[in-house]
């Protein structure tokens, strides 16, 4: 079944934006954490802790990644951002004094896995791991005794980096992924509005030209009884009532009604039943909902016979969701009848009785 086009909007945006989260904080992590902890090699006192900081932030960087693109348990996201900050406690054992300097690129990156790592859950989780890392922060400084106001201004900045740049990066694009969402349902709103305005000018003109062509059958019916010709003349009674049904058919179309095909047929057997027809209906089966060109197709023969019936009509309705039969039986003069779009037409005489049956397939 084929998605809502806001849902397959919503889905790529955030597809996208997850795929972006990922690069990030790998290009950040290999070209700038990297280059800065080969720099500074000689500057860290415990050489091991800064090497098993990095290796530490690349495999949680990695196991985020899989679990926000394969989509795996929630129950590992804390557990992977407690190993974060521990990058946060290695980089401070390895330079103790380079709490705040360039060596130790903890403070600033590990908001960036944390991106990763908290990214199905609410900005809340995020906002919470990077107070944690503020809190780590404030606490080396002091057990360093680090407090100077250029070590001070320093960590502001580094902070204010990390909350703008990465907690920004987080709500910015589940932001727009919720824009695209909404963007995407407004024009599938709008492409079904145009859809039903088009298809309801469609369904008007279709029955204003069915007006016309009833309104000229008329009046050239009307034309020839002014020019003289026989009101009882048995063709003219059965153009004349054909004619009157079809009309009552046309009005009973917009009926809102449970069984429109019953609805419309029993509009034709009340103009043949004014004439003094007889007309029995009986229907086998539920009737499923279908068009009204499809209702026309089924309908226009049978109107045709009851409208020349002498006195006795009888209509069976048979149907299921896949197929309807419509049949007439009437004690009618021959008529002529056009082969229905969209529908098998039968018919057959045995004596002065026509029968006649239109049936619809859902091929």
């Amino acid at each position: 079944m084929t998605a809502e086009p806001s849902v397959v909007v919503a889905e790529r945006y955030a597809r996208g934006a997850t795929v972006a989260a990922v690069v990030i904080a790998g290009f950040w992590h290999l070209g700038y954490d990297s280059v800065v902890t080969v720099v500074n090699w000689g500057v860290y006192t415990r050489q091991w802790a800064a090497a098993a900081g990095w290796v530490l932030y690349l495999l949680v960087g990695v196991a985020g990644a899989v679990l926000l693109l394969c989509g795996g348990s929630r129950r590992w996201v804390w557990p992977l951002g407690v190993a974060a900050l521990a990058v946060d406690v290695l980089l401070v054992l390895a330079a103790p004094a380079q709490v705040i300097l360039p060596a130790n690129w903890a403070w600033g990156a590990v908001g960036w896995v944390a991106v990763i790592v908290f990214w199905r859950h609410r900005a809340a989780h995020l906002v919470a791991f990077l107070a944690l890392d503020t809190a780590l922060l404030v606490a080396s400084m002091v057990a360093v005794g680090v407090g100077s106001s250029q070590h001070i201004s320093r960590a502001i900045m580094v902070l204010l980096g990390a909350f703008t740049l990465q907690l920004g990066y987080s709500v910015s694009a589940h932001g727009l992924r919720t824009a695209a969402g909404w963007a995407a349902r407004d024009s599938a709103a709008r492409t079904e509005a145009t859809a039903r305005q088009a298809a309801a000018e469609a369904v008007a003109e279709d029955r204003a030209q069915r007006y016309r062509e009833l309104h000229r059958a008329t009046a050239t019916l009307l034309a020839e009884l002014a020019a003289g010709a026989d009101p009882a003349d048995p063709a003219i009674r059965r153009r004349a009532a054909a004619g009157a049904a079809r009309l009552r058919r046309l009005m009973a179309e917009t009926d809102d009604v449970p069984d429109p095909l019953l609805h419309e047929l029993r509009a034709g057997a009340d103009v043949a039943e004014r004439r003094g027809v007889q007309v029995s209906l009986s229907v086998v089966g539920t009737v499923p909902r279908l068009p009204v060109d499809l209702r026309r197709a089924l309908t226009e023969a049978p109107i045709v016979g009851l409208s020349a019936a002498r006195s006795v009509a009888r209509v069976t309705v048979v149907a299921s969701q896949d197929e309807v039969a419509v049949a007439v039986v009437a004690d009618a003069p021959p008529v002529r009848l056009t082969q229905p779009r969209g529908v098998e037409l039968t018919h057959d005489r045995d004596g002065d009785q026509l029968w006649l049956e239109t049936r619809w397939t859902d091929a």
